[in-house]
């Protein structure tokens, strides 16, 4: 099985490389800034005590004449539009594409141009950052892929696709439901980034001042409201993880969305703050601290976009 990893970044140079480690097919689609990196240092992945480093077969855009049989897209929200239109020929008949993007509306996207068969529903979970020497760093001993066809119905071709992830040193199931994972995954990331980025603080920071907690724990219920509404009620036990991990004390976890923030770099808002707030509006379903922080990072995103320098 062919796999194209569309970007190196955090996400997909982590999931890749240990795919590649293992003996699959796979090759990135990169822009020629990380090419020029990669072919440099090779792709590396630190932390946690161990170092994985390899030689990475890179494509650009232009690289691409031929379908592969699953490509995973691991871009943020600001680069899909251009992930699609760089990965198109590389999407035939029977291709599957696999986004692991949070939220929910990069799956239109992607439909709209590739149609309904070819978009699977993802989920990752992973903690990992780009470090100062462009290598994937890891921050928990954590990493996991979740897929499966968005209807629920089984697809010949997913089986293949299972088997070549499995295996790999990650996690990797597939689901029947995956919509409700999507929108799981949605809630507990979207209370995290909720919590950390309107207050300014890690977890445990939040927690450990009066009425941290019972914040916390607004915010888990406000997005949890909204996938209800939705028709995908996030399982309870899942919802008790996401209390429990925005409410842990002493907690040094923070959302990426945080670390991009405070590091003054561009945020994920709408993908995963703005939609859901969207999302609650059109079903009648308040969310005050949602709107609240939404509109907070959408001044940081203006401002930031106003001081930008001008590019060339």
């Amino acid at each position: 099985m062919r796999i194209l990893v569309v970007g190196a970044g955090a996400t997909g140079g982590f999931f890749g490389a240990l795919l590649a480690r293992a003996g699959r097919d796979v090759t990135f689609l990169v822009r020629p800034v990380r090419a020029a990196l990669l072919r440099e240092r090779g792709l590396r992945v630190v932390g946690l005590g161990e170092q994985l480093e390899l030689e990475p077969k890179l494509a650009l855009a232009a690289d691409l004449t031929a379908p592969f049989d699953l490509v995973l897209v691991t871009v943020k929200e600001a680069g899909l539009d251009g992930a699609i239109a760089d990965l198109a020929p590389a999407v035939g008949p029977d291709t599957l594409i696999l986004p692991v993007l949070n939220g929910i509306r990069h799956v239109d996207a992607l439909v709209q141009r590739f149609g309904e068969r070819a978009v699977l529903g993802g989920v990752a979970f992973v903690a990992t950052t780009i470090d100062a020497n462009g290598d994937i760093e890891r921050l928990a001993d954590l990493g996991s892929l979740i897929y499966g066809t968005r209807d629920g119905q089984p697809d010949p071709r997913l089986d293949e696709v299972h088997r070549t992830l499995s295996g790999a040193g990650f996690g990797a199931e597939l689901s029947t439901d995956i919509t409700t994972a999507m929108w799981s995954k949605w809630v507990f990331i979207a209370s995290i980034c909720a919590v950390t980025c309107l207050m300014r603080g890690t977890i445990g920071e939040v927690e450990a001042v009066p009425g941290g907690a019972r914040f916390a724990e607004a915010v888990v219920a406000e997005a949890a409201a909204v996938a209800a509404a939705a028709g995908h009620p996030v399982p309870e036990a899942s919802l008790a993880d996401a209390r429990a991990h925005v409410t842990q004390k002493g907690s040094p976890f923070a959302s990426s969305l945080y670390r991009d923030l405070t590091g003054g770099m561009d945020v994920e808002v709408e993908q995963i703050l703005g939609d859901l707030v969207a999302r609650a509006a059109a079903s009648g379903v308040p969310v005050p601290l949602l709107e609240l922080v939404t509109m907070q990072l959408r001044v940081y995103r203006n401002r930031l976009r106003r001081t930008a320098p001008a590019a060339g």
